[in-house]
């Protein structure tokens, strides 16, 4: 007879041994350097489709925008996954303020942003090897096969040797960027800026050619430079002292983003200009035309794109194991290996990711991506509101400064994005759109009824409604 793992006692203390991470693996510089790896991708390619929706000026101006936002939203994160730490991360935020249907809505969102995102991303490796000749190779697929083969196999040989290839990884695309920084400035000039016509629009001009709506349409684009950065606290349970590296290692992160988007934004567009790169796959390398840096930058550009799509596929794991653990989705998923690598949990979303790149639409599954990132960070920044209102006494080794107004200022940006993406591909939005609906319809008719209440996230929830009849 199977064991009902819904309640305490040996049954439920096996169902988690069989669902146990490996902890202590990560200080906050391996924190810091999983946040940049998660996002240096997008500096790389995806970020200059933007140019075609708003100019150089649309996106620029969109970018601080969106820079603002993440940078709130990561300073509000950093006080929840302080007071939080569990593999959830926004979704054991959500959990806790906004009971089961707000939780497993954010965990949904998230989790269809991670599994998306390195689809995306494998178009974009795909176009930066055939770029590049490597094995003769001209037929995308092979490449997005290989590299799902590949990098869920690394992580299934466990955390503490998968975070350390990936700081590697990320150190090298670091390196790159900054190559192609000095290698840029020689060729920048300021005409190539606003080398778009002005169209008719409201607002048109050189700067902003696309008028003011332009602006909005640029917003997906601009989140690209920073997209899956929220993904850090997903690293809690395998921290050393999560209270305390989480928030250090998430802001650290936004503050190298922070320089090396506006490196590439401005360096690349004034080396070759808006017109051009808008429509690049491999922007970075363009700009710099025929010359050894372009090369080199095409060969570290790929460890950039890399970097993203190996630690994303960790951040799908661990929301997908969370989600399971707890019950919400089928609980098979979570169940670990003996290198406490959730196995299920890597190869079911990747097996989806592998299916969507075929399609090779980096653009388009882009901004399906975005769209389930901007309804995270909703979810997530009327979390910490609810949270400050709620549960005052919480303990919470960071406070977020600004408190509710900057996770107000955040939420504000984010709904705003949410609605920018139907701008962009009403298409593709709507169809994430509907994906989310089936997940909740799930939730609605069969797992809201089997949640496991000895899952950290549960056991929270549980906890707080405890002290509240007690008070």
């Amino acid at each position: 007879m199977a064991h009902d793992p819904s309640g305490t006692g040996p049954a439920e203390q096996d169902y988690l041994e069989r669902r146990r991470l490996r902890t202590g693996a990560a200080g906050w510089v391996l924190l810091a350097g999983l946040g940049v790896s998660y996002v240096i991708s997008g500096d790389y390619s995806g970020w200059n489709f933007g140019l075609a929706e708003g100019g150089f000026g649309g996106l620029l101006l969109a970018g601080v925008v969106i820079a603002g936002m993440y940078f709130a939203m990561v300073l509000g994160m950093a006080e929840l996954s302080s007071a939080l730490p569990a593999a959830g991360g926004g979704y054991t935020f959500a959990r806790r303020a906004l009971g089961p249907w707000g939780g497993f809505a954010t965990g949904t969102a998230i989790l269809i942003e991670y599994a998306i995102a390195p689809a995306a991303i494998a178009t974009f490796i795909g176009a930066y090897v055939e770029s590049l000749g490597l094995f003769g190779i001209t037929d995308g697929w092979w490449v997005y096969l290989a590299a799902y083969l590949l990098f869920i196999g690394i992580h299934i040989a466990g955390v503490g040797e998968a975070l350390k290839v990936m700081f590697v990884i990320t150190a090298i695309a670091v390196l790159g960027l900054l190559i192609f920084a000095v290698a840029a400035v020689p060729l920048f000039d300021t005409a190539n800026l606003v080398d778009i016509p002005a169209t008719d629009a409201a607002g048109a001009s050189p700067f902003l050619p696309f008028g003011y709506l332009g602006i909005w349409s640029a917003v997906p684009f601009a989140i690209w430079f920073f997209l899956a950065l929220e993904g850090v606290p997903l690293a809690a349970e395998e921290a050393r002292d999560p209270e305390r590296n989480v928030p250090r290692g998430i802001v650290a992160a936004m503050l190298v983003l922070l320089v090396t988007g506006a490196l590439v934004l401005v360096l690349a567009t004034g080396a070759l200009g808006a017109q051009a790169l808008s429509e690049s796959g491999n922007p970075l390398v363009e700009a710099l035309g025929g010359s050894t840096a372009g090369v080199v930058v095409n060969y570290v550009g790929l460890a950039g794109l890399v970097a993203s799509f190996f630690s994303i596929i960790y951040a799908y794991s661990r929301q997908t194991f969370a989600l399971s653990r707890a019950g919400y989705l089928p609980r098979v998923l979570s169940v670990t290996n003996g290198r406490k690598a959730p196995t299920l949990a890597l190869i079911v979303p990747g097996a989806v990711g592998f299916g969507l790149s075929l399609t090779g639409q980096g653009a388009v599954l882009l901004n399906m991506a975005v769209f389930g990132a901007a309804l995270s960070y909703v979810l997530m920044m009327v979390s910490h509101i609810v949270l400050r209102r709620t549960a005052p006494e919480m303990p919470r080794p960071y406070r977020t400064p600004g408190g509710v107004a900057t996770t107000g200022f955040a939420l504000v940006v984010a709904v705003l994005a949410v609605i920018a993406t139907f701008l962009v591909d009403p298409v593709a939005a709507g169809a994430t759109l509907g994906a989310f609906a089936l997940f909740m319809l799930y939730f609605a008719l069969y797992s809201r009824h089997h949640l496991v209440a000895a899952a950290p996230d549960e056991e929270f929830a549980a906890l707080a409604r405890a002290e509240a009849e007690l008070t």
